[in-house]
């Protein structure tokens, strides 16, 4: 004859109203929920207490990270600055050919180009762009876990095959 006599307690517990302190938490993080999609997913614990206070509710910056731990809500943080350029080094420095004339006459004269980064869930990605002055349009790109030259040989390599410019061209990079 099986045992059930321990399990009565828990089935009892499980089936049991909820109390008042879970009703009020409920209504607790449907109010954070809000605030919270209301800032973006920027506000954290002391930003929504403060916007809490001002409706008149005063709970704990704990509580508060538990509602929201349990509801799965996290901020999005502030990235760290990344240095993409090395200035200091003895390598030799080609001279600035454009400049800073960045408004020109022709088109297939003048490409320009730049590397940015984007923070991505899986990590960081490195965009390398060539941009032809004249129509300011992006002519050449490449994307890539790392910043290699390769990177922008690449974008580089892509404006040239698809634009085929003429002889004379000038590639200007930082």
């Amino acid at each position: 004859m099986p045992f059930y006599g321990c399990f009565s307690g828990y089935y009892d517990w499980i089936n049991s109203p909820k109390t008042d302190g879970e009703k009020e938490n409920e209504v607790l993080t449907e109010q954070l929920k809000k605030l919270f999609e209301d800032s973006r997913k920027t506000y954290a614990t002391r930003r929504l207490k403060r916007k809490l206070a001002e409706k008149g509710i005063h709970i704990s910056r704990r509580r508060i990270g538990r509602l929201m731990k349990k509801a799965g809500l996290f901020c999005k943080t502030k990235r760290c600055f990344k240095a993409t350029t090395n200035s200091k080094h003895n390598k030799r420095i080609s001279p600035n050919l454009l400049e800073r004339e960045f408004t020109v006459s022709q088109p297939e004269r003048y490409y320009v180009g730049d590397i940015t980064y984007i923070a991505t869930r899986e990590g960081w990605l490195y965009l390398a762009v060539v941009i032809d002055l004249f129509s300011r349009q992006i002519v050449g790109w490449s994307m890539d876990e790392r910043m290699k030259a390769k990177l922008v040989n690449d974008a580089l390599l892509m404006a040239i095959w698809k634009r085929k410019p003429t002889d004379g061209l000038l590639w200007h990079t930082d």
